[in-house]
């Protein structure tokens, strides 16, 4: 029988792409966002003028109101992760069907004003705890959850949660082993995204702490403008650049810890021996 000649079949040729129409694009769009980030920065430099800056560490309050909202950034973090990881976690795992009704209910603090939230905490909370700083850090912990949530299931979602637990539970490993050692080094990504977007939230709210008389940075800043509008614009930039920075060291630590760990590749185990690891 005489072989059939096949004639080997060639992916069609990619069109040139044309040079110079996506990256000008692209320029542009840069150069507008800039010009939008940048002008009215220039503008409040102009206004405030450099001598402002030098004064400004030295007013009253200037000091102890930016340590409240540091300390305050602080323990919003630790509350809403201690409520939100393993709340996320276990609805990943055992109750899917609730998901819908998690983001429902995670949405709430978005579509309902501030001021509605401080103003009903404030009716039911008693007097000891409404005179007391830290239910301001409850407050945000209210307000931050639905940022959190949402960068934790999608931190969740990447990866495959069932497939890890089970892989852990046959090497031995209980709960809480299982939570530390192996999902939340694949979720540093999520975990990286929640703590920038907590700690700018917290570090620039200034409807809740004017409401519930707790003088805070951005608090500080809105009354100081009373008295000197340009050391108040001066302490605005310098929120802004302190925030900016504090979100890059975030951003660096996290990126040279997940190299360190090889990346985006799955981990299991990352910090154990690769034996049968107990409780």
């Amino acid at each position: 029988m005489a072989a059939i000649a096949t004639k080997p079949v060639t992916a069609p040729a990619a069109r040139p792409r044309r040079r110079g129409s996506f990256p000008v694009l692209r320029w542009v769009i840069m150069l507008i966002a800039a010009v939008y980030f940048l002008l009215p920065l220039y503008a409040a430099l102009r206004f405030a003028g450099l001598h402002a800056f030098g004064s400004v560490f030295t007013q009253a309050g200037f000091g102890s109101s930016l340590w409240l909202s540091v300390k305050l950034a602080a323990v919003t973090w630790a509350i809403t992760m201690l409520l939100m990881v393993p709340t996320t976690v276990y609805v990943h795992l055992r109750l899917p069907g609730l998901r819908r009704l998690l983001e429902t209910i995670t949405i709430l603090p978005i579509v309902i004003p501030p001021v509605v939230l401080i103003v009903g905490v404030l009716q039911v909370m008693p007097l000891a705890l409404r005179s007391s700083v830290w239910l301001l850090a409850i407050e945000y912990v209210v307000l931050t959850m639905p940022f959190a949530y949402r960068a934790l299931d999608a931190g969740l979602r990447s990866i495959d949660v069932k497939t890890l637990t089970e892989a852990s539970g046959s090497l031995g490993a209980g709960w809480f082993t299982t939570l530390w050692r192996v999902l939340l080094p694949n979720m540093r990504t999520a975990l990286l995204s929640s703590t920038i977007l907590i700690v700018a939230l917290v570090l620039g709210e200034f409807t809740m702490a004017s409401l519930d008389l707790q003088q805070t940075f951005p608090v500080w800043i809105v009354l100081f403008d009373q008295e000197n509008a340009q050391i108040s614009v001066s302490a605005s930039i310098f929120a802004l650049v302190v925030t900016w920075l504090f979100l890059m060291l975030i951003t660096v630590v996290a990126t040279r810890q997940s190299r360190r760990s090889g990346g985006g590749e799955v981990t299991l185990f990352s910090a154990a021996p690769r034996e049968t690891i107990g409780n």
